[in-house]
């Protein structure tokens, strides 16, 4: 039987790295995202680089029926690996932002990938075999708005799982990358100015050891030494200050 694996904003950033990545590991890809024109071009592109199979499923991820279509996909079809990585955020403070964008960012963040583990796992683990990573991000350790309090959910839940399958072939990591140059920033309209350089990851790079990471069993990749750093820092600095720190960084992101 064919290898699939379903990735979630499939289309551009660190998604659609992991399609090249997974496909060059000869996994057929499932990509999952809104814009059905990059969809096709990028499946066209998988298809004929690496000699593989697609599919597409053009999903809002932020609505119910979005959700429910990659749901009802996974529950009928053998998915080998999932990765859940669609996402984005938002330039404003949480008692300045529109509800309709928070409950969309809970809804995308949160509610999608938890549903999508869900539905996947009973089936991995009915075949001893498997693999799923989250793609949370180190905001997750610090406390930065409504972004980080559903990657902190991301990154938990992941380690929770990966914990009571221990002893399985399935496989659950948490990928928490830090400033990645993707379209992320630009989408959601964030400052990244005076960002010295040594701060930013290469997609490719983090996604390669996010994968090794996942197949070693590691519960949580953490990307870049730089990064790394930066977590031991956090785990051993008082929580008042992390707080402080990680609201500094989301005033400068709202700066234009």
């Amino acid at each position: 039987m064919q290898s699939w694996a379903l990735v979630t904003g499939a289309t551009s950033g660190i998604g659609e790295s992991f399609t090249r990545l997974l496909a060059e590991n000869n996994y057929n890809i499932v990509l999952v995202a809104r814009d059905l024109p990059r969809l096709q071009e990028r499946a066209t592109g998988l298809e004929a680089k690496f000699n593989i199979k697609t599919h597409l499923i053009q999903a809002d991820l932020a609505t119910d029926s979005g959700c429910s279509s990659v749901e009802q996909y996974i529950a009928n079809n053998h998915i080998d690996v999932l990765i859940n990585n669609a996402g984005f955020g938002i330039n404003k403070a949480f008692t300045l932002s529109q509800l309709d964008a928070e409950q969309q960012l809970l809804d995308v963040l949160v509610r999608t990938p938890m549903r999508l583990m869900h539905v996947a796992l009973p089936l991995m683990k009915q075949r001893n075999k498997g693999v799923i990573i989250n793609v949370s991000s180190v905001a997750s350790f610090i406390a930065g708005g409504t972004y980080s309090a559903s990657k902190s959910y991301l990154t938990v839940l992941s380690e929770s799982v990966h914990t009571e399958l221990a002893g399985t072939n399935v496989k659950i990591s948490a990928l928490c990358p830090g400033f990645t140059r993707t379209e992320f920033h630009q989408r959601g309209r964030m400052s990244m100015k005076g960002l010295p350089s040594f701060l930013w990851l290469d997609s490719d790079e983090l996604v390669a050891k996010a994968w090794s990471d996942a197949l070693k069993g590691e519960a949580i990749s953490i990307p870049g030494w730089q990064y790394q750093l930066l977590v031991f820092l956090i785990k051993r600095l008082p929580r008042s200050i992390v707080r402080k720190v990680g609201m500094n960084v989301r005033k400068k992101q709202r700066t234009k």
